[in-house]
Protein backbone atom coordinates (compact mmCIF):
# COMPACT_ATOMS: atom_id res chain seq x y z
CA UNK A 1 0.00 0.00 0.00
CA UNK A 2 1.35 3.44 -0.95
CA UNK A 3 2.10 5.66 2.00
CA UNK A 4 -0.20 8.40 0.70
CA UNK A 5 -3.24 6.11 0.90
CA UNK A 6 -2.95 5.29 4.60
CA UNK A 7 -5.07 7.06 7.18
CA UNK A 8 -3.95 9.89 9.42
CA UNK A 9 -3.97 7.51 12.41
CA UNK A 10 -1.74 5.00 10.59
CA UNK A 11 0.62 7.79 9.50
CA UNK A 12 0.93 8.90 13.14
CA UNK A 13 1.79 5.32 14.15
CA UNK A 14 4.51 5.09 11.51
CA UNK A 15 5.96 8.44 12.59
CA UNK A 16 5.98 7.36 16.25
CA UNK A 17 7.64 4.05 15.34
CA UNK A 18 10.23 5.88 13.20
CA UNK A 19 9.17 3.93 10.12
CA UNK A 20 8.90 7.18 8.19
CA UNK A 21 9.85 10.82 8.67
CA UNK A 22 7.58 13.80 8.26
CA UNK A 23 9.80 15.04 5.42
CA UNK A 24 9.34 11.75 3.54
CA UNK A 25 5.61 11.80 4.22
CA UNK A 26 5.30 15.39 3.03
CA UNK A 27 7.40 14.77 -0.09
CA UNK A 28 5.17 11.81 -0.98
CA UNK A 29 2.03 13.94 -0.66
CA UNK A 30 3.58 16.79 -2.67
CA UNK A 31 4.47 14.28 -5.42
CA UNK A 32 0.87 13.07 -5.36
CA UNK A 33 -0.40 16.64 -5.69
CA UNK A 34 1.93 17.21 -8.65
CA UNK A 35 0.58 14.07 -10.32
CA UNK A 36 -3.17 14.44 -9.79
CA UNK A 37 -4.06 18.03 -8.92
CA UNK A 38 -3.92 19.24 -12.55
CA UNK A 39 -6.84 16.79 -13.00
CA UNK A 40 -8.66 17.38 -9.70
CA UNK A 41 -7.91 21.09 -9.14
CA UNK A 42 -8.43 21.01 -5.39
CA UNK A 43 -5.69 23.46 -4.39
CA UNK A 44 -5.79 27.22 -4.80
CA UNK A 45 -2.48 27.77 -2.99
CA UNK A 46 0.23 25.16 -2.48
CA UNK A 47 3.13 26.06 -0.18
CA UNK A 48 5.79 23.49 -1.12
CA UNK A 49 8.78 25.16 0.52
CA UNK A 50 6.85 26.07 3.64
CA UNK A 51 5.47 22.54 3.98
CA UNK A 52 8.91 20.94 3.74
CA UNK A 53 10.27 23.46 6.25
CA UNK A 54 7.46 22.60 8.69
CA UNK A 55 8.11 18.88 8.13
CA UNK A 56 11.80 19.31 9.00
CA UNK A 57 10.81 21.14 12.19
CA UNK A 58 8.34 18.35 13.02
CA UNK A 59 11.05 15.71 12.68
CA UNK A 60 13.30 17.70 15.00
CA UNK A 61 10.49 18.11 17.54
CA UNK A 62 9.74 14.38 17.48
CA UNK A 63 13.40 13.51 18.08
CA UNK A 64 13.39 15.86 21.08
CA UNK A 65 10.30 14.19 22.49
CA UNK A 66 8.22 17.34 21.95
CA UNK A 67 5.79 15.97 19.36
CA UNK A 68 2.24 17.29 19.41
CA UNK A 69 -0.78 15.09 18.60
CA UNK A 70 -0.53 15.80 14.85
CA UNK A 71 3.25 16.18 14.65
CA UNK A 72 4.44 15.78 11.05
CA UNK A 73 1.05 15.14 9.41
CA UNK A 74 0.44 17.00 6.10
CA UNK A 75 -2.97 18.70 6.16
CA UNK A 76 -4.76 21.42 4.19
CA UNK A 77 -7.54 23.90 4.93
CA UNK A 78 -10.36 25.49 2.99
CA UNK A 79 -9.50 28.93 1.67
CA UNK A 80 -11.85 30.82 4.00
CA UNK A 81 -9.63 30.29 7.07
CA UNK A 82 -7.32 33.21 7.71
CA UNK A 83 -3.66 32.23 7.47
CA UNK A 84 -0.81 34.57 8.32
CA UNK A 85 1.58 33.32 5.66
CA UNK A 86 -0.72 32.36 2.79
CA UNK A 87 -3.44 34.13 0.75
CA UNK A 88 -7.05 33.84 1.92
CA UNK A 89 -9.20 34.39 -1.16
CA UNK A 90 -12.52 32.81 -0.18
CA UNK A 91 -12.68 31.74 -3.82
CA UNK A 92 -13.46 35.36 -4.73
CA UNK A 93 -11.91 38.01 -6.93
CA UNK A 94 -12.82 40.39 -4.09
CA UNK A 95 -10.07 38.90 -1.88
CA UNK A 96 -7.72 37.68 -4.61
CA UNK A 97 -4.55 39.16 -3.07
CA UNK A 98 -5.59 39.27 0.59
CA UNK A 99 -3.13 37.91 3.17
CA UNK A 100 -4.46 38.01 6.73
CA UNK A 101 -2.20 39.38 9.50
CA UNK A 102 -3.19 36.49 11.79
CA UNK A 103 -4.13 32.80 11.83
CA UNK A 104 -7.64 31.51 12.50
CA UNK A 105 -7.84 29.79 15.88
CA UNK A 106 -8.23 26.34 14.29
CA UNK A 107 -5.14 26.97 12.13
CA UNK A 108 -3.22 27.98 15.26
CA UNK A 109 -4.35 24.75 16.94
CA UNK A 110 -3.20 22.67 13.96
CA UNK A 111 0.20 24.38 14.00
CA UNK A 112 0.53 23.92 17.79
CA UNK A 113 -0.32 20.23 17.36
CA UNK A 114 2.60 19.94 14.92
CA UNK A 115 0.65 19.55 11.66
CA UNK A 116 2.27 20.45 8.34
CA UNK A 117 0.09 22.98 6.49
CA UNK A 118 0.30 22.17 2.77
CA UNK A 119 -1.88 24.96 1.45
CA UNK A 120 -5.39 26.28 0.83
CA UNK A 121 -8.22 24.42 -0.91
CA UNK A 122 -10.71 25.72 -3.42
CA UNK A 123 -14.30 26.52 -2.51
CA UNK A 124 -17.48 28.20 -3.71
CA UNK A 125 -17.11 31.97 -3.48
CA UNK A 126 -17.63 33.01 0.16
CA UNK A 127 -18.90 29.45 0.80
CA UNK A 128 -22.06 30.01 -1.25
CA UNK A 129 -22.93 26.99 -3.36
CA UNK A 130 -23.73 23.29 -3.51
CA UNK A 131 -21.45 22.26 -6.35
CA UNK A 132 -18.20 24.25 -6.01
CA UNK A 133 -18.87 25.73 -9.45
CA UNK A 134 -19.07 29.27 -8.03
CA UNK A 135 -15.35 29.73 -7.43
CA UNK A 136 -13.75 32.70 -9.18
CA UNK A 137 -10.60 30.63 -9.77
CA UNK A 138 -10.82 26.84 -10.11
CA UNK A 139 -13.62 24.31 -10.19
CA UNK A 140 -12.62 20.98 -8.61
CA UNK A 141 -13.51 17.63 -10.17
CA UNK A 142 -14.89 14.62 -8.35
CA UNK A 143 -12.04 12.07 -7.99
CA UNK A 144 -14.48 9.19 -8.59
CA UNK A 145 -15.53 10.60 -11.97
CA UNK A 146 -14.04 13.86 -13.15
CA UNK A 147 -17.13 14.76 -15.20
CA UNK A 148 -19.07 15.15 -11.95
CA UNK A 149 -19.24 17.80 -9.22
CA UNK A 150 -17.52 17.48 -5.86
CA UNK A 151 -20.33 19.20 -3.98
CA UNK A 152 -19.96 22.48 -2.18
CA UNK A 153 -18.86 24.63 -0.72
CA UNK A 154 -15.99 22.57 0.81
CA UNK A 155 -15.64 20.64 -2.46
CA UNK A 156 -11.90 21.30 -2.66
CA UNK A 157 -11.39 19.88 0.83
CA UNK A 158 -13.45 16.75 0.08
CA UNK A 159 -11.74 16.17 -3.28
CA UNK A 160 -8.25 16.60 -1.79
CA UNK A 161 -8.91 14.01 0.93
CA UNK A 162 -10.56 11.56 -1.50
CA UNK A 163 -7.66 11.91 -3.95
CA UNK A 164 -5.02 11.42 -1.21
CA UNK A 165 -3.69 14.95 -1.76
CA UNK A 166 -3.56 15.40 2.04
CA UNK A 167 -4.24 13.21 5.06
CA UNK A 168 -7.20 15.34 6.18
CA UNK A 169 -8.63 18.81 5.70
CA UNK A 170 -10.75 21.42 7.44
CA UNK A 171 -13.90 22.88 5.94
CA UNK A 172 -16.80 25.08 6.98
CA UNK A 173 -20.46 24.06 7.10
CA UNK A 174 -23.23 26.67 6.85
CA UNK A 175 -25.98 24.50 5.37
CA UNK A 176 -24.24 21.20 4.71
CA UNK A 177 -21.03 22.46 3.12
CA UNK A 178 -18.89 19.81 4.82
CA UNK A 179 -21.33 16.88 4.85
CA UNK A 180 -22.66 17.14 1.28
CA UNK A 181 -19.26 17.18 -0.50
CA UNK A 182 -18.01 14.52 1.92
CA UNK A 183 -20.94 12.33 0.87
CA UNK A 184 -20.46 12.98 -2.86
CA UNK A 185 -16.69 12.31 -2.69
CA UNK A 186 -16.76 9.30 -0.35
CA UNK A 187 -15.04 10.71 2.75
CA UNK A 188 -16.09 11.42 6.35
CA UNK A 189 -17.29 14.95 7.09
CA UNK A 190 -18.49 16.43 10.38
CA UNK A 191 -20.33 19.56 11.46
CA UNK A 192 -19.86 19.87 15.25
CA UNK A 193 -22.33 21.48 17.64
CA UNK A 194 -22.49 25.25 17.10
CA UNK A 195 -19.96 26.76 19.51
CA UNK A 196 -17.89 23.60 20.00
CA UNK A 197 -15.15 24.73 17.56
CA UNK A 198 -14.01 28.34 17.32
CA UNK A 199 -15.04 30.38 14.28
CA UNK A 200 -12.45 33.08 14.98
CA UNK A 201 -10.57 33.73 11.75
CA UNK A 202 -13.18 32.01 9.57
CA UNK A 203 -14.40 34.54 7.01
CA UNK A 204 -18.08 34.82 7.90
CA UNK A 205 -20.88 33.84 5.53
CA UNK A 206 -23.86 33.50 7.93
CA UNK A 207 -22.62 33.89 11.50
CA UNK A 208 -25.41 32.06 13.31
CA UNK A 209 -25.07 29.03 11.00
CA UNK A 210 -21.35 28.72 10.15
CA UNK A 211 -19.37 25.96 11.85
CA UNK A 212 -15.87 24.57 11.37
CA UNK A 213 -15.26 20.84 11.00
CA UNK A 214 -12.98 18.11 9.63
CA UNK A 215 -13.06 16.06 6.41
CA UNK A 216 -11.12 12.81 6.80
CA UNK A 217 -10.46 9.38 5.34
CA UNK A 218 -12.22 7.56 8.17
CA UNK A 219 -14.09 8.09 11.44
CA UNK A 220 -11.04 7.61 13.69
CA UNK A 221 -9.18 10.37 11.83
CA UNK A 222 -12.22 12.60 12.30
CA UNK A 223 -12.14 11.98 16.07
CA UNK A 224 -8.40 12.73 16.23
CA UNK A 225 -8.88 16.07 14.47
CA UNK A 226 -11.89 16.96 16.62
CA UNK A 227 -9.79 16.30 19.75
CA UNK A 228 -7.35 18.94 18.48
CA UNK A 229 -9.65 21.70 17.21
CA UNK A 230 -12.46 21.59 19.82
CA UNK A 231 -12.65 23.78 22.90
CA UNK A 232 -13.43 27.24 24.21
CA UNK A 233 -11.90 30.27 22.52
CA UNK A 234 -12.23 33.69 24.24
CA UNK A 235 -11.73 35.31 20.81
CA UNK A 236 -15.09 33.88 19.63
CA UNK A 237 -18.07 35.17 21.64
CA UNK A 238 -20.20 32.23 20.49
CA UNK A 239 -17.64 29.64 21.61
CA UNK A 240 -18.95 27.43 24.41
CA UNK A 241 -16.94 27.13 27.62
CA UNK A 242 -17.57 23.42 28.25
CA UNK A 243 -15.22 20.53 28.82
CA UNK A 244 -14.31 18.53 25.71
CA UNK A 245 -14.60 14.73 25.90
CA UNK A 246 -12.01 12.42 24.33
CA UNK A 247 -13.66 11.62 21.01
CA UNK A 248 -11.32 8.76 20.15
CA UNK A 249 -12.45 6.96 23.33
CA UNK A 250 -15.99 7.03 21.94
CA UNK A 251 -15.00 4.70 19.10
CA UNK A 252 -16.41 1.48 20.51
CA UNK A 253 -17.86 -1.69 19.05
CA UNK A 254 -21.57 -2.27 19.43
CA UNK A 255 -24.58 0.00 19.67
CA UNK A 256 -26.53 -1.81 22.38
CA UNK A 257 -28.58 0.71 24.35
CA UNK A 258 -28.49 3.28 21.53
CA UNK A 259 -31.81 4.29 19.96
CA UNK A 260 -31.79 5.68 16.44
CA UNK A 261 -34.72 7.65 15.06
CA UNK A 262 -35.78 7.53 11.41
CA UNK A 263 -37.46 10.83 10.41
CA UNK A 264 -40.41 9.88 8.23
CA UNK A 265 -40.24 13.23 6.37
CA UNK A 266 -36.72 12.40 5.08
CA UNK A 267 -37.90 9.25 3.35
CA UNK A 268 -41.15 10.45 1.80
CA UNK A 269 -42.07 9.26 -1.67
CA UNK A 270 -40.31 10.99 -4.55
CA UNK A 271 -37.64 12.78 -2.47
CA UNK A 272 -34.76 10.33 -2.84
CA UNK A 273 -32.90 8.90 -5.79
CA UNK A 274 -33.47 5.08 -5.78
CA UNK A 275 -29.74 4.34 -5.40
CA UNK A 276 -29.49 6.69 -2.42
CA UNK A 277 -32.56 5.18 -0.75
CA UNK A 278 -31.26 1.62 -1.26
CA UNK A 279 -27.78 2.35 0.13
CA UNK A 280 -29.10 4.29 3.12
CA UNK A 281 -31.65 1.60 3.97
CA UNK A 282 -28.80 -0.95 3.92
CA UNK A 283 -26.86 1.33 6.25
CA UNK A 284 -29.79 1.54 8.64
CA UNK A 285 -29.99 -2.26 8.65
CA UNK A 286 -26.27 -2.41 9.52
CA UNK A 287 -26.82 -0.03 12.44
CA UNK A 288 -29.56 -2.35 13.67
CA UNK A 289 -27.25 -5.37 13.33
CA UNK A 290 -24.74 -3.49 15.50
CA UNK A 291 -27.33 -3.45 18.28
CA UNK A 292 -29.17 -0.15 17.82
CA UNK A 293 -32.90 0.07 18.39
CA UNK A 294 -34.78 1.80 15.57
CA UNK A 295 -37.82 4.02 16.05
CA UNK A 296 -39.77 6.17 13.63
CA UNK A 297 -39.92 9.87 14.51
CA UNK A 298 -41.38 12.98 12.93
CA UNK A 299 -39.87 16.39 12.12
CA UNK A 300 -43.08 18.08 10.98
CA UNK A 301 -41.57 21.43 9.93
CA UNK A 302 -39.04 19.88 7.52
CA UNK A 303 -40.81 21.34 4.48
CA UNK A 304 -40.03 24.86 5.72
CA UNK A 305 -36.28 24.33 6.25
CA UNK A 306 -35.13 25.45 2.81
CA UNK A 307 -37.27 28.60 2.82
CA UNK A 308 -36.18 29.58 6.33
CA UNK A 309 -32.52 28.91 5.57
CA UNK A 310 -32.52 30.88 2.33
CA UNK A 311 -33.89 33.93 4.12
CA UNK A 312 -31.71 33.78 7.26
CA UNK A 313 -28.42 32.89 5.53
CA UNK A 314 -28.61 35.58 2.80
CA UNK A 315 -29.75 38.16 5.37
CA UNK A 316 -26.68 37.50 7.51
CA UNK A 317 -24.48 37.32 4.40
CA UNK A 318 -25.69 40.72 3.18
CA UNK A 319 -24.61 42.19 6.52
CA UNK A 320 -21.28 40.32 6.77
CA UNK A 321 -20.25 41.09 3.20
CA UNK A 322 -21.01 44.81 3.53
CA UNK A 323 -17.42 45.27 4.73
CA UNK A 324 -16.11 44.41 1.25
CA UNK A 325 -16.54 47.85 -0.30
CA UNK A 326 -13.21 48.45 -2.03
CA UNK A 327 -11.96 50.66 0.82
CA UNK A 328 -10.72 48.29 3.51
CA UNK A 329 -10.30 44.93 1.79
CA UNK A 330 -9.41 43.46 -1.54
CA UNK A 331 -10.59 44.46 -5.00
CA UNK A 332 -11.07 48.16 -5.83
CA UNK A 333 -12.20 49.64 -9.13
CA UNK A 334 -9.72 52.46 -9.69
CA UNK A 335 -11.53 54.00 -12.69
CA UNK A 336 -14.45 55.29 -10.62
CA UNK A 337 -14.78 59.08 -10.41
CA UNK A 338 -16.72 59.32 -7.14
CA UNK A 339 -16.83 57.51 -3.80
CA UNK A 340 -20.30 56.07 -4.45
CA UNK A 341 -19.28 54.90 -7.90
CA UNK A 342 -16.14 53.28 -6.43
CA UNK A 343 -18.29 51.35 -3.92
CA UNK A 344 -20.69 50.23 -6.62
CA UNK A 345 -18.13 49.26 -9.24
CA UNK A 346 -15.85 47.50 -6.73
CA UNK A 347 -18.66 45.31 -5.43
CA UNK A 348 -20.04 44.69 -8.93
CA UNK A 349 -16.64 43.65 -10.23
CA UNK A 350 -15.43 41.82 -7.13
CA UNK A 351 -18.40 39.55 -6.43
CA UNK A 352 -19.69 36.73 -8.61
CA UNK A 353 -23.31 36.12 -9.62
CA UNK A 354 -24.29 33.77 -6.76
CA UNK A 355 -22.92 36.10 -4.09
CA UNK A 356 -24.74 39.06 -5.65
CA UNK A 357 -27.96 37.03 -5.79
CA UNK A 358 -27.78 36.22 -2.07
CA UNK A 359 -26.84 39.78 -1.08
CA UNK A 360 -29.90 41.04 -2.97
CA UNK A 361 -32.18 38.47 -1.32
CA UNK A 362 -30.77 39.21 2.12
CA UNK A 363 -30.88 42.99 1.76
CA UNK A 364 -34.51 42.79 0.64
CA UNK A 365 -35.41 40.49 3.56
CA UNK A 366 -33.92 42.96 6.05
CA UNK A 367 -35.26 46.13 4.47
CA UNK A 368 -37.85 48.39 6.11
CA UNK A 369 -41.36 47.08 5.59
CA UNK A 370 -40.22 43.53 4.81
CA UNK A 371 -38.25 42.57 7.94
CA UNK A 372 -41.29 41.24 9.84
CA UNK A 373 -42.66 39.41 6.82
CA UNK A 374 -39.40 37.66 5.95
CA UNK A 375 -36.49 37.64 8.41
CA UNK A 376 -38.56 37.66 11.62
CA UNK A 377 -40.92 35.01 10.24
CA UNK A 378 -38.00 32.84 9.14
CA UNK A 379 -36.46 33.14 12.60
CA UNK A 380 -39.75 32.03 14.17
CA UNK A 381 -39.84 29.02 11.84
CA UNK A 382 -36.25 28.26 12.84
CA UNK A 383 -37.41 27.99 16.46
CA UNK A 384 -40.11 25.51 15.43
CA UNK A 385 -37.55 23.42 13.51
CA UNK A 386 -35.25 23.36 16.53
CA UNK A 387 -38.16 22.30 18.77
CA UNK A 388 -38.91 19.43 16.37
CA UNK A 389 -35.40 18.10 16.93
CA UNK A 390 -35.51 18.53 20.70
CA UNK A 391 -38.78 16.61 20.81
CA UNK A 392 -37.36 13.84 18.60
CA UNK A 393 -34.31 13.51 20.86
CA UNK A 394 -36.57 12.73 23.82
CA UNK A 395 -37.30 9.43 22.02
CA UNK A 396 -33.90 8.61 20.51
CA UNK A 397 -30.16 9.31 20.77
CA UNK A 398 -29.51 9.83 17.07
CA UNK A 399 -31.30 10.53 13.82
CA UNK A 400 -30.38 8.78 10.59
CA UNK A 401 -30.99 9.97 7.03
CA UNK A 402 -29.35 10.41 3.63
CA UNK A 403 -27.02 13.40 3.25
CA UNK A 404 -28.03 14.37 -0.27
CA UNK A 405 -31.20 13.29 -2.14
CA UNK A 406 -29.00 12.24 -5.09
CA UNK A 407 -25.45 11.14 -5.83
CA UNK A 408 -23.15 13.68 -7.50
CA UNK A 409 -24.42 15.11 -10.77
CA UNK A 410 -22.54 16.27 -13.86
CA UNK A 411 -20.64 19.54 -13.89
CA UNK A 412 -22.83 22.27 -15.36
CA UNK A 413 -26.03 20.22 -15.12
CA UNK A 414 -27.81 22.49 -12.63
CA UNK A 415 -25.66 25.62 -12.66
CA UNK A 416 -28.43 27.71 -14.26
CA UNK A 417 -31.13 26.48 -11.88
CA UNK A 418 -30.38 28.00 -8.44
CA UNK A 419 -33.68 26.78 -6.97
CA UNK A 420 -32.80 23.16 -7.80
CA UNK A 421 -29.42 23.66 -6.14
CA UNK A 422 -31.01 25.17 -3.03
CA UNK A 423 -33.37 22.18 -2.75
CA UNK A 424 -30.41 19.79 -2.88
CA UNK A 425 -29.54 20.97 0.66
CA UNK A 426 -32.91 19.94 2.10
CA UNK A 427 -31.50 17.11 4.26
CA UNK A 428 -28.57 19.02 5.76
CA UNK A 429 -29.60 22.59 6.52
CA UNK A 430 -31.86 21.75 9.47
CA UNK A 431 -28.79 20.75 11.53
CA UNK A 432 -27.38 24.25 11.03
CA UNK A 433 -30.70 25.92 11.82
CA UNK A 434 -30.85 23.84 15.05
CA UNK A 435 -27.15 24.05 15.95
CA UNK A 436 -26.83 20.29 16.45
CA UNK A 437 -23.85 18.09 15.43
CA UNK A 438 -24.08 15.93 12.31
CA UNK A 439 -21.79 13.66 10.35
CA UNK A 440 -21.63 12.15 6.87
CA UNK A 441 -20.22 8.62 6.71
CA UNK A 442 -19.49 6.75 3.44
CA UNK A 443 -22.07 3.98 3.13
CA UNK A 444 -22.07 2.65 -0.44
CA UNK A 445 -22.02 3.46 -4.13
CA UNK A 446 -24.54 4.20 -6.87
CA UNK A 447 -24.86 1.94 -9.90
CA UNK A 448 -22.59 4.45 -11.68
CA UNK A 449 -19.88 4.01 -9.07
CA UNK A 450 -20.40 7.33 -7.29
CA UNK A 451 -20.14 7.47 -3.47
CA UNK A 452 -23.22 7.81 -1.25
CA UNK A 453 -23.06 8.94 2.38
CA UNK A 454 -25.34 8.38 5.36
CA UNK A 455 -26.04 11.23 7.77
CA UNK A 456 -26.16 10.86 11.55
CA UNK A 457 -27.40 13.71 13.76
CA UNK A 458 -27.29 14.02 17.56
CA UNK A 459 -28.46 16.45 20.21
CA UNK A 460 -26.27 19.40 21.22
CA UNK A 461 -22.78 18.38 22.43
CA UNK A 462 -23.59 14.70 22.05
CA UNK A 463 -20.75 14.14 19.58
CA UNK A 464 -19.46 11.00 21.39
CA UNK A 465 -22.56 8.95 20.53
CA UNK A 466 -22.30 10.26 16.98
CA UNK A 467 -18.73 8.92 16.74
CA UNK A 468 -19.76 5.60 18.26
CA UNK A 469 -22.51 5.03 15.70
CA UNK A 470 -20.40 6.27 12.78
CA UNK A 471 -17.55 3.97 13.76
CA UNK A 472 -19.85 0.95 13.91
CA UNK A 473 -21.40 1.78 10.54
CA UNK A 474 -17.96 2.21 9.01
CA UNK A 475 -16.84 -1.21 10.24
CA UNK A 476 -19.88 -2.91 8.72
CA UNK A 477 -20.33 -0.94 5.49
CA UNK A 478 -16.87 -1.92 4.25
CA UNK A 479 -16.62 1.18 2.05
CA UNK A 480 -13.78 3.02 3.78
CA UNK A 481 -10.42 2.33 2.17
CA UNK A 482 -11.75 2.01 -1.38
CA UNK A 483 -9.97 4.47 -3.64
CA UNK A 484 -10.89 6.25 -6.88
CA UNK A 485 -8.70 5.58 -9.90
CA UNK A 486 -7.43 8.98 -11.07
CA UNK A 487 -4.31 8.36 -13.15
Amino acid sequence: MSIITITLAEALNRLRNQEVTSVALTEAVLDRITAVDPLIQAYLTLDREGALRQAEQADVARKKGAAGPLCGIPLAVKDNFCTRSLPTTCGSKMLENFVAPYDATVVTKLRQAGAVLLGKLTMDEFAMGSTNENSAFTIPHNPWNRDFITGGSSGGSAAAVAADECFAALGSDTGGSIRQPASLCGVVGMKPTYGRVSRYGLVAFASSLDQVGPLTKDVRDCAILMDVISGHDPLDSTSQNRSVPDYTEALQEGLHGVTIGIPQEYFKSGLLNPDVEKVVQEGIAQLKEAGAELVEVSLPHTDYCVAAFYLIAPAEASSNLARFDGVRYGYRDCDATSLLEMYSRSRSGGFGDEVKRRILIGTHALSAGYYDAYYRKASQVRTLIREDFMKAFTRCDLLVSPVSPTPAWKLGEKINDPLALYLSDILTISANLSGIPAMSVPCGFSRDGLPIGLQLQASHFNEPVLFKAAFNLEQRAGVTGKKPVIV
